[in-house]
């Protein structure tokens, strides 16, 4: 089993994932469809060589750590071929990989549809800009047009915190120093503390997984610094509720009040299948305002929604809008836009009107 042809191979198909478990072909997927790459079923042993022989293309990458606990992440790259960023994991007591397939060049972020207001927040020169989503809905190539943004046009110093690394940035205007997680240095919090020392204008934390790491990011978006990060979290409203929750209860409208201040955007995004069998995202949009920082300062986030809703400011924009245009243009269907709009019935008057 020639395991760098099969990534090639692959990869030439344009798949965005493939998927190395015991009882089933090898398979991959391009636009969210299943595709199988051979017909003959993968034993434990296929298995087994297939994820040792990834280890070995990746730099010879130690495995006992695996082996140990049953699960690893890391990313390596083929000269010639693309980045992948693989997850190796035990099931049933064989081994098993999903791998994630990574463009060495990011396409323009027209060609992606990421819309000019979320391009617009590169030009932010502090604060927090959070995109969140479900996993696999884009929120990592966004981030990196944003970053690759900002390299092309600013000077500064620019720090990205990943685990692992994903898309990789040259230093154009900018100086990028790109730290994977576990590899060069020993988490996020750790890197996030360590940055601050190292000069930076824009830092990119690829996830805040406790109150304390956002704690931190948030005194470094109040310092000056421009912090960008994901959550998994689905809308605005969403988003700054699990943030405050992450916090004890007697430090929470302390927090509401600090990210009040600090918060300058927030972009939320999915990925919808389109009616020529490819994949679109759909934007939520949310720039602050006086009027939405003294919302989230009094507790009152269940009316971010409709003030994101009712905005005519062009920053602004409400996902089932998002959703409208993208079925106006034709390139979604209505079942697509029915399915994924958070009311329904207002998009089903909406698209009954046209």
């Amino acid at each position: 089993m020639n395991v760098r042809e099969i990534l090639e191979n692959i990869t030439k198909e344009h798949a965005s994932d493939i998927f190395v478990v015991a009882g089933r072909p090898l398979t991959y997927k391009v636009n969210g469809k299943m595709h199988t790459y051979q017909e003959e079923r993968m034993k434990p042993d296929m298995c087994h060589d297939f994820v040792t022989a990834i280890y070995e293309l990746a730099g010879h990458r130690d495995i006992s750590q695996f082996e140990t606990t049953g699960d690893d992440d890391f990313s390596f790259a083929i000269v010639g071929v693309s980045r992948f960023r693989v997850s190796t994991y035990k099931q049933r007591g064989s081994y098993s990989a999903v791998i994630r397939i990574i463009t060495f060049t990011l396409p323009q972020p027209s060609e992606l549809m990421i819309p000019d207001a979320v391009m617009e927040l590169a030009n932010t020169n502090k604060g927090m800009v959070l995109v969140t989503g479900p996993a696999g809905g884009g929120k990592s190539t966004t981030l990196a047009c944003l970053i690759d943004k900002i390299n092309t046009e600013q000077e500064a110093h620019i720090i990205t915190l990943e685990d692992p690394l994903e898309y990789l940035h040259t230093h154009k205007k900018s100086i990028v120093s790109q730290r994977e997680i576990c590899t060069d240095t020993e988490n996020y919090l750790t890197a996030l503390r360590a940055s601050l020392r190292q000069s930076p204008d824009v830092i990119l934390l690829g996830e805040m997984r406790d109150y304390e790491t956002i704690n931190t990011a948030m005194t470094a978006a109040e310092t000056g610094h421009l912090i960008f990060s994901t959550l998994h979290t689905i809308g605005a409203a969403n988003t700054i509720d699990r943030i405050i929750d992450a916090f004890p209860a007697a430090q929470q409208h302390q927090v509401a009040v600090q990210l009040s201040m600090v918060l300058h955007a927030v972009v939320s995004q999915r990925l919808l299948p389109t009616t020529d069998g490819k994949m679109v995202p759909a934007f939520e949009i949310m720039v602050l305002t006086p009027a939405i920082r003294n919302i989230i300062r009094e507790g009152k986030t269940h009316q971010i929604d409709g003030m994101i809703y009712t905005s005519t400011n062009e920053n602004m924009l409400a996902m089932d809008t998002s959703i409208f245009r993208l079925y106006q243009k034709g390139i979604i269907d209505k079942k697509t836009a029915l399915a994924n709009a958070s009311n329904p019935e207002m998009m089903s008057k909406k698209i009954g009107a046209i």
